[in-house]
């Protein structure tokens, strides 16, 4: 049962929910799976259609996430039942919660490696002849020492999220996010000034558009969903934490910029390097793992580069997973009177027991995939989460905003205390007519390609 008497915790400082808000978006999606998907899908072209994705889908439905947290003053499943009481709606809430801990439970399995790969670059830089691609494999394919990296990680998210919104995901986010930046521009810096990095910067930043296909396009828009953490909720919660009177569109838009300058700059960092050393950029999901440790083997200072990158990876990758637990954890705390302890330790622990057959997908449970997918048990995960829970949950909202609730509530909302830069008429089109025809195009073709092609 829910405790309504409970006085909710708020943001202390606008930039602490800025900081926040931006350190959920800023993650794996920006540092590991924005560099490989530009790199398979050609580059400067598919940055282009990205940012335009960003733009007229991410945005919006930033806003209008984080709109129904403000408006509500709860946890997803809490926001729908507050503006549609006696209705189903809760369930796009419960979406939003169910996508989370499915999200996070893979997540973690990713976040293991690189945190693992702290030291294991150290191995790698510092050994003649070594196959890079084996060690990764060895790694993977390992039943223990992943599942150890992995209680790690799950062990330092849980206790920040235990912690409290300002004393854990606040103060942690105020630390973790600057750091990022700096280690990032230190690598920025090591990697233009490679000799050769001019044919990385070429590829990186002039687009080819004959080299765009449909997957180009649908690629760009999930990519923009991703990394956004659309669909699963964070925003709700992190939303429901405002002040009545905090800006939301400029707010928004400052997370959103945040979160694509770290995308953008991941590029700067990988890039100019893959190419300066004679490297392939369509590398694919092993770009960071594979191809990346080879890059800092053949450079000057190497190990010292290759250690910051996977220390930023890890700081990426624990900032939005922060997040993660937090929606789940939020759903207990709001809807459930749970401590906030008690529900970090506890959905914290089911998430990683959840979590192990996507770590031993590489080992024991290698021949085991969904039927008519044939992936392993990871990219299974991640198949659904990004192709149908993340999509139908950013659809269901904007279709509840734009014509359940109401677009009128909805804009007076998020220009309560807005000093300058507000929403209007071309926010409510894009929420009600584009998002939706985009969403239900990427899904459509999502299952094509994978179950009908």
């Amino acid at each position: 049962m829910s405790n309504p008497k409970k006085s909710r915790e708020h943001w202390a400082t606008r930039a602490g929910f800025i900081l926040a808000a931006a350190g959920s978006a800023v993650g794996l999606g920006n540092i590991w799976r924005f560099p490989y998907m530009t790199g398979e899908h050609g580059g400067a072209a598919f940055i282009v259609i990205y940012l335009i994705a960003i733009l007229l889908i991410g945005y919006p439905l930033v806003v209008n996430e984080t709109i129904l947290g403000r408006a509500s003053q709860k946890s997803p499943v809490g926001a729908f039942k507050s503006l549609a009481p006696q209705s189903p709606w809760w369930l796009v809430g419960a979406l939003g919660v169910f996508t989370g801990f499915v999200i996070l439970s893979y997540y973690i399995v990713v976040a293991g490696w690189s945190i693992a790969y702290i030291y294991k670059v150290i191995v790698a830089t510092t050994t003649q002849g070594i196959d890079h691609a084996q060690v990764f494999k060895q790694h993977i394919a390992s039943v223990w020492e992943p599942l150890i990296w992995q209680a790690v990680f799950m062990l330092l998210t849980i206790g920040i999220i235990a912690s409290g919104v300002i004393n854990g995901i606040q103060r942690w986010s105020t630390i973790l996010m600057p750091i990022l930046f700096v280690l990032l521009i230190v690598l920025i810096i090591r990697a233009i000034t490679l000799p050769g990095a001019g044919a990385g910067l070429s590829y990186y930043l002039k687009p080819d558009f004959s080299e765009v296909t449909g997957r180009t396009l649908l690629g760009a828009i999930s990519q923009a969903f991703f990394s956004l953490s659309l669909g699963m909720g964070v925003f709700i919660t992190y939303g429901s934490y405002l002040k009545k009177n905090d800006e939301i569109p400029v707010s928004s838009a400052s997370i959103v910029g945040l979160d694509t300058i770290v995308a953008l700059l991941a590029g700067f960092a990988i890039f100019p390097a893959v190419f300066a050393l004679g490297f392939a950029p369509g590398a694919g999901p092993g770009l960071v793992f594979i191809t990346l440790p080879a890059v800092f083997a053949q450079m000057p200072f190497g190990i010292i580069f290759g250690v910051l990158f996977f220390v930023l990876l890890g700081i990426a990758a624990l900032t939005s997973a922060i997040s993660l637990l937090e929606v789940v954890s939020a759903w207990l705390i709001d809807e459930k009177g749970w401590k906030r302890k008690q529900a970090a330790i506890v959905m914290g622990f089911i998430i990683f027991v959840v979590g192990i057959p996507a770590s031993l997908g590489y080992s024991v449970l290698s021949g085991v995939s969904f039927p008519g997918l044939g992936t392993d048990l990871l990219d299974t995960y991640d198949w659904f989460a990004n192709s149908i829970f993340l999509p139908l949950g950013g659809l269901l909202s904007a279709i509840f905003v734009g014509y359940v609730w109401g677009a009128k509530k909805a804009v007076r909302e998020a220009n309560r205390g807005c000093a300058g830069f507000t929403i209007g008429k071309w926010w409510v089109f894009l929420l009600r007519y584009f998002v939706p025809a985009m969403i239900i195009l990427i899904m459509a073709a999502g299952v094509y390609d994978t179950f009908i092609k």
